[in-house]
């Protein structure tokens, strides 16, 4: 298993294991999205949170050879070392297809070690098998108002911090999100898409610049996780909330989504609902 700068498998021609392979997981280091944002190895996180992963493909063999299938959800504390780079996921995933295995609680716990081992950190694994996919993934709407509808005329579509300003001091309570969200892969550029939720406390937000802002993400290289810990380091200067939490939801690719959560408030827990598109 690889712990390097490098992006492991992601765009480049692979071979697809059928049988059980932890050495697919490729893990890359969360410090090397920190610092550029100046968020120093050896000082405390600015915010809490999570990477909430759902697999929708996850398969492997009974014991007599009949296939079973179930969606599966990981929960990666942002205070681990790793992220898992996300093809190599796939693969992983993969692997699992034509082995033998006892029965699903065998697959969490193989899934919980191995995810454990390459992030770095516990990571909380359920598996649902499909009597259990109607709670497990509902469909939400998400909470509080919409930006889109907003009347911009955006012209920069690389990130910049400065579009952030208050329109107010006025002290308010808002949860605001938008759906035009969209950042690309640091190695292929492939679009990756999202609805942005972001909850606050303090000083009111320019509406404007901050959908403006939103969209200045539309041709910025970034993995998932480090787009997420920017909007919120760039929102904290430059905003100065009292409290704030920013939760992006990605769109699925290769039958899993990605879904950061940041947050200056640890109280609080992530739910797993799903976003239409995903």
């Amino acid at each position: 298993m690889t712990k390097n700068s490098g992006h492991g498998p992601l765009g480049e021609k692979v071979s697809y294991p059928d049988q059980y392979d932890p050495s697919c997981l490729h893990a890359i280091a969360r410090q090397e999205g920190r610092d550029g944002l100046g968020i120093a190895a050896t000082s405390a996180l600015p915010f809490s949170g999570l990477d909430i992963w759902n697999a929708y493909e996850l398969s492997w063999l009974s014991k007599s050879g009949k296939p079973k299938v179930a969606c599966a959800e990981f929960r990666f504390p942002a205070d681990s070392p790793n992220i898992i780079e996300s093809k190599s996921f796939k693969l992983y995933l993969n692997s699992f297809n034509q082995s033998r295995i006892d029965d699903a609680e065998t697959v969490r716990q193989t899934l919980a070690s191995d995810l454990a081992l390459a992030s770095g950190a516990n990571v909380e694994v359920a598996v649902y098998t499909p009597t259990h996919w109607a709670q497990a993934y509902r469909v939400a709407e998400p909470e509080g108002e919409c930006l889109d509808e907003l009347d911009i005329s955006p012209t920069v579509y690389a990130p910049m911090a400065e579009l952030l300003t208050l329109e107010s001091d006025e002290l308010v309570s808002e949860v605001l999100y938008s759906h035009l969200l969209r950042s690309r892969c640091p190695v292929t550029s492939q679009p990756d898409w999202a609805r942005v939720d972001i909850r606050y406390r303090g000083p009111k937000i320019n509406r404007e610049q901050l959908l403006a802002y939103i969209i200045s993400f539309r041709e910025h290289d970034e993995f998932h996780e480090h787009c997420v810990e920017r909007m919120f380091s760039d929102i904290s200067k430059y905003c100065q909330p009292q409290s704030l939490t920013v939760y992006a939801r990605y769109t699925r690719r290769g039958g899993l989504d990605i879904n950061p959560w940041r947050s200056s408030d640890d109280s609080l827990i992530p739910s797993n609902d799903r976003d239409v598109r995903q």
